[in-house]
């Protein structure tokens, strides 16, 4: 399936980074470093010229915190999106809510992609980028309410109920006027699920792949990961990176990261091993 953003048609096959742009004073990984305007503008001019074909603006922190109404959230996002649409005419710009007041204004803003990371919570959400003909995350976070942790949640089979509730959202949105050719689904790694989940959600991440729908995951310096490896939170690249590689290999499409640099390499990595794109080059042997 073409998987169409913004003013951008990408073939199957694509791997493409959305960087993570955090207009919050709390993010669990920058720690307020893009809160400031300034500093956000200068994080997108930076991912940019790494490569991120997305930037993803999120103007309320996933995990429990200090409440954000919707009026503060606009407050953080709408005249940001705004004057990264008018610097970057053709970057694909996301914004990460789960309210479809936000989503409204942001998509007036400029936004071309909702990134709805707590799974339909706010069923309105899907109308509003019907309406603005926006592109759409559909994610599973096993019913858990958006800025909740899991508590000993448990699934007969966590992948067909990944795979259920996501291609619900999808084919809801869809019906609804949402392009299907705009429409991706997540795993939600971490949302309504323990680290057992996650892992298993990644080994098995080819029959998301297999729905037809293209895949989105955001691994990047994740619980998950943390738990697994015994580390913390600054030293969690190796393990996002391996993590990107087995979903790349397995046929994701869109990877959601905070160290762009490094995802990038990765990425042409596993394109190259794939067949898809040539390396950069090469001249061993041959001269």
């Amino acid at each position: 399936m073409t998987l169409n953003l913004g003013r951008h048609a990408y073939s199957d096959g694509a791997l493409l980074i959305m960087a993570i742009v955090n207009r919050t004073p709390d993010s669990f990984y920058d720690r307020g470093a893009t809160y400031g305007f300034d500093q956000a503008v200068d994080r997108v001019a930076e991912v940019v010229a790494q490569g991120a074909e997305i930037v993803d603006i999120g103007g309320v922190k996933a995990a429990p915190g200090d409440e954000v109404d919707a009026v503060e959230e606009i407050r953080r996002t709408v005249d940001f999106v705004a004057a990264v649409r008018s610097a970057y005419p053709d970057l694909v710009i996301s914004v990460d809510t789960w309210r479809h007041e936000v989503a409204r204004e942001v998509c007036r803003g400029g936004a071309d992609l909702l990134n709805d990371a707590w799974g339909g919570h706010d069923p309105r959400l899907a109308e509003v980028a019907a309406e603005f003909d926006a592109a759409l995350v559909c994610t599973h976070a096993g019913g858990v309410a958006p800025r909740t942790r899991p508590h000993r949640i448990s699934y007969p089979d966590v992948m067909v109920d990944i795979i259920s509730r996501t291609v619900g959202l999808a084919e809801r949105a869809a019906a609804i006027g949402v392009d299907r050719s705009r429409i991706m689904i997540d795993p939600g790694h971490d949302f309504g699920k323990n680290t057992w989940h996650s892992l298993e959600a990644t080994r098995r991440l080819s029959e998301m792949v297999d729905t037809g729908w293209p895949v989105l995951v955001s691994l990047s310096n994740k619980d998950f990961i943390g738990e697994t490896l015994d580390v913390p939170l600054d030293e969690r690249l190796l393990g996002t990176l391996s993590t990107t590689a087995v979903c790349a290999w397995q046929g994701a499409s869109v990877f959601r990261a905070h160290n762009v640099a490094e995802t990038r390499q990765v990425l042409d990595m596993v394109a190259a091993i794939r067949g898809t794109n040539p390396p950069r080059r090469a001249v061993r042997g041959l001269a």
